[in-house]
């Protein structure tokens, strides 16, 4: 017989289009009437923006000439940054689609970052095993497509000795992943099995952590301001999620580098993905393709989605937190409702309790 309180299993949103596994995918910041928009990243080279609620999709970017492997919108969602194994990061205008910028790179560029509040900045790292700085306002010369002919975009092509290398000769792998905390002078990158803060001012390493595997996943969880508070994780303020072989680790503060849990699960972790309002946090086990969502005050398993068919390689929260998205090896990305009521494409009742 079913457990009467068994939370209720809502269908979720699957977002076809494709052809190859979803490495990463992002949500923008919350925009004006509850606007927000997700971006995924595709070893098809081919990155698409989606409406963030529904799923929708609103267009491809087309450029690269190998696997993209992270994608990002850009604090006011203007622009998205994309890192690929062609050697390039690129920056794209979101309206258009036009490619703005090439950021030329020496080997492939695995990991790219907007500051918190900054869209003319990112960072960028992958097998060159350096963390770059790119003032994208200072590269607005003949290229600038608000000059001459507006009509026409010539992108600006930006070689790395135009960047500022952060912590020459610190990383011994690969950066997998960089976070910008919302302090804007502090830095995390993820390389190998170690977690490292930077300090931008003075370009040095700060701070270094050796975590019990390879780094999976390390993703800054946040909401919109209308919808944080003091009660949240972190106390209203963003959370560093991480996950590295059967560990879930949660960094919190304005810096991130306050810990505020360690969660060991019976299993091992492609990715995390944190709930900040719900208390809850969703990972994709390694191996194996679905989803586990356990209780962060005592770690219970809740739920448990079963639907892609290969592994979770990333998960994030939407900016109300009101749905979350996983991106998975079988190449799709499937939207699992988070709150209560009508929301989006989906139909009364509130996840938890089985009610409509």
């Amino acid at each position: 017989m079913a457990d009467a309180t068994a939370p209720r299993q809502y269908v979720p949103l699957t977002c076809h289009g494709h052809s190859r596994p979803v490495p990463h995918l992002s949500f923008s910041p919350l925009e004006k009437e509850d606007v927000y928009y997700m971006i995924s990243a595709c070893k098809d080279g081919n990155p698409m923006l989606r409406d963030g609620q529904t799923g929708d999709w609103i267009g491809t970017f087309l450029g690269h000439k190998g696997a993209v492997w992270q994608a990002r919108l850009s604090p006011d969602a203007t622009t998205a940054a994309t890192a690929s194994a062609d050697f390039t990061a690129k920056v794209w205008d979101t309206h258009t689609g036009e490619l703005l910028y090439v950021l030329q790179h020496d080997h492939i560029v695995r990991a790219i970052a907007y500051p918190f509040d900054q869209s003319g900045m990112i960072a960028t790292g992958g097998f060159e095993k350096k963390l770059r700085i790119f003032d994208l306002h200072d590269q607005k010369s003949s290229d600038d497509p608000t000059s001459a002919n507006p009509t026409v975009v010539h992108p600006a092509t930006i070689e790395t000795s135009r960047a500022f290398e952060i912590g020459e000769g610190v990383h011994k792998d690969a950066i997998k992943f960089i976070v910008w905390a919302q302090d804007p002078r502090v830095i995390i990158t993820a390389s190998g099995d170690t977690l490292r803060w930077f300090d931008l001012p003075t370009r040095r390493c700060i701070r270094e952590v050796k975590l019990e595997a390879e780094i999976k996943s390390c993703e800054l969880a946040a909401l919109a301001p209308a919808h944080s508070s003091p009660t949240d994780i972190g106390g209203g303020l963003p959370v560093l999620a991480v996950a590295a072989g059967k560990t879930a680790y949660f960094w919190g503060g304005p810096r991130v580098e306050d810990e505020l849990k360690q969660i060991k699960l019976p299993h091992g972790i492609a990715s995390v993905g944190l709930d900040l309002k719900g208390r809850k946090f969703v990972v994709g086990e390694d191996p194996g393709t679905w989803a586990r969502v356990y209780s962060w005050d005592d770690t219970k398993e809740l739920d448990v989605h079963k639907g892609h068919h290969g592994p979770i390689w990333s998960i994030a929260f939407s900016p109300d937190a009101s749905l979350y998205a996983t991106g998975s090896e079988d190449g799709t990305i499937k939207m699992w409702k988070n709150c209560e009521g009508f929301y989006g494409l989906w139909r009364g009742g509130v996840s938890g309790n089985g009610t409509d």
